[in-house]
């Protein structure tokens, strides 16, 4: 139950922080030509210093997620189907006939 959670919350993060890294300006203007003026939103420098916060936190916040779950799967895969199976069975395994088999020798040369 709590892996699917933070598989969940895993997905919500990258999209998120897809989001935030197209919004940032760079030299092909990305997706920020889009959203317009920005500056009175965010202040007088514009959304670079909130985008960039936003990104590092997102981003910290990914990694620690990832981390989490990479603990949680592996404590998880340390147990196994075979450790449950029941070794008692009933099948008599089938008897091979014996043959006697004589080796002839060459001993003449």
């Amino acid at each position: 139950m709590t892996t699917s959670f933070l598989l969940i919350v895993q997905i919500v993060l990258t999209i998120i922080l897809t989001i935030a890294i197209l919004l940032q300006k760079s030299s092909s203007i990305g997706l920020g030509a889009y959203s317009g003026s920005n500056e009175s939103v965010f202040g007088a420098k514009g959304p670079n210093s909130f985008l960039a916060k936003i990104t590092f936190t997102i981003g910290f916040l990914l990694v620690v997620n990832t981390v989490t779950l990479g603990y949680m799967y592996s404590k998880a895969s340390q147990e196994s189907v075979v450790d449950d199976i029941v070794e008692n069975t009933n099948v008599i395994a089938p008897a091979v006939p014996v043959t006697s088999i004589t080796v002839e020798t060459n001993t003449t040369k």
